[in-house]
C-alpha cells in the first residue's frame, strides 16, 4: 500500500514537472497596442483600411509620379523629388482628415454628453443610453454608437462594449467618457448626471476657444504652405526647358534639389511646431 502511494506521488510530481516545461499552456497573448500609422487611421475614421495598405498606396503613387515625371522630363533628379512628394501626399491626406475629424467631433461631443446626461437623468441605464445615441446622436458619431449597441445585444459585457467602442471613437474626449461611464457602472453613485453636465459645459467652452484661435492663424499657416509650395512650382514650370533639366541632372542640380527639400521641410515643420496649438493626448486607451 505504501510503495503505490509512494509511486503515485512520483508520478503526480514527474506529471507536474512535465507540465510547467515547455509544454504548459500558454498564458494567453497581451494584445499589442496599434502602432503610429494604426492610431492615424483610426483618429481619421478610416477603419477600413490598415497601416499596410497606406504604406503600398504610397509606394504605389510615389513610383508612379517618377515614371511620369520621368516619361515627361527624362530627368532623373527632378522626378525622384517630385516621387517624394507623390509618396508623402496619402500620409498628408490622412493627417488633414484625422485633424478635421477632431474639429468636427469637438463641436458634436457636447451634444453627445448631453443626451447622456437625459438619459441617465431618465432613469435608462448605461448600455440603454450609450445605444440611444446610434439614432439621436450627432450623424458623425452613429456607427461607432451602432456598433456598441449591436454588441452589446449580442454579447451582453458592457466592459468589452466599452473597449470597442473607445477603439472605435479613437478620441480624447470619448475616452475620458466611455472611462467614466465604465467607472460609474463599476463603483455606482449619485453624481454621474452632475459631472456629465459639467464636462459638457467645460467641452463647450473649449471649443469656442480653439475655434476662434484656429481662425486667426489660418491665414498664416496658409501663406507658409504657399511659401513651401511656390520653388517646387517654379521648378516643374522650369522642367519643361531642356537646359534646365540638364543642370538639374549634374552633381550639382542634385545637391541643389537636395538641400532645397530640406530646408522646406525643416521650414514647414518647424512653422507647424510653433504654429501647433496642444491636443488633448489619449492617456486613457
Amino acid at each position: 500500500m505504501t510503495g503505490a502511494l509512494l509511486g503515485l506521488l512520483l508520478g503526480v510530481g514527474l506529471l507536474l514537472v512535465w507540465r510547467s516545461g515547455p509544454r504548459a499552456p500558454g498564458r494567453p497573448a497581451t494584445p499589442r497596442p496599434p502602432g503610429r500609422r494604426a492610431r492615424l487611421l483610426a483618429e481619421a475614421g478610416l477603419t477600413g483600411i490598415n497601416p499596410a495598405q497606406l504604406v503600398a498606396l504610397q509606394v504605389l503613387l510615389g513610383g508612379l509620379a517618377t515614371v511620369v515625371v520621368l516619361l515627361t522630363t527624362g530627368t532623373v533628379s527632378v522626378s525622384v523629388a517630385f516621387g517624394v512628394f507623390a509618396a508623402a501626399l496619402p500620409h498628408v491626406q490622412v493627417r488633414r482628415l484625422a485633424a478635421r475629424r477632431r474639429a468636427d467631433l469637438r463641436e458634436v461631443w457636447p451634444e453627445v454628453v448631453d443626451n447622456l446626461a437625459s438619459a441617465v437623468r431618465a432613469g435608462l441605464s448605461l448600455p440603454e443610453a450609450l445605444s440611444a445615441l446610434a439614432v439621436r446622436g450627432p450623424e458623425v458619431l452613429r456607427p461607432p454608437f451602432a456598433r456598441f449597441a449591436a454588441d452589446h445585444r449580442s454579447s451582453g459585457r458592457f466592459g468589452d462594449g466599452l473597449d470597442r467602442l473607445k477603439a472605435d471613437l479613437a478620441d480624447p474626449v470619448g475616452d475620458r467618457i466611455v472611462e467614466t461611464l465604465r467607472v460609474a457602472r463599476e463603483v455606482g453613485g449619485s453624481d454621474l448626471g452632475r459631472v456629465l453636465r459639467t464636462l459638457a459645459t467645460f467641452l463647450r467652452e473649449d471649443a469656442r476657444a480653439r475655434a476662434e484661435l484656429e481662425t486667426r492663424q489660418g491665414w498664416v499657416v496658409q501663406a507658409a504652405r504657399l511659401a513651401v509650395g511656390a520653388p517646387w512650382v517654379v521648378l516643374l514650370l522650369l522642367a519643361t526647358q531642356s537646359t534646365t533639366l540638364a543642370a538639374y541632372d549634374s552633381p550639382a542640380g542634385t545637391a541643389l534639389l537636395v538641400g532645397g527639400g530640406a530646408v522646406c521641410l525643416v521650414a514647414y515643420r518647424l512653422m507647424l511646431r510653433i504654429g501647433r496649438l496642444p491636443q488633448d493626448v489619449r492617456v486613457l486607451q
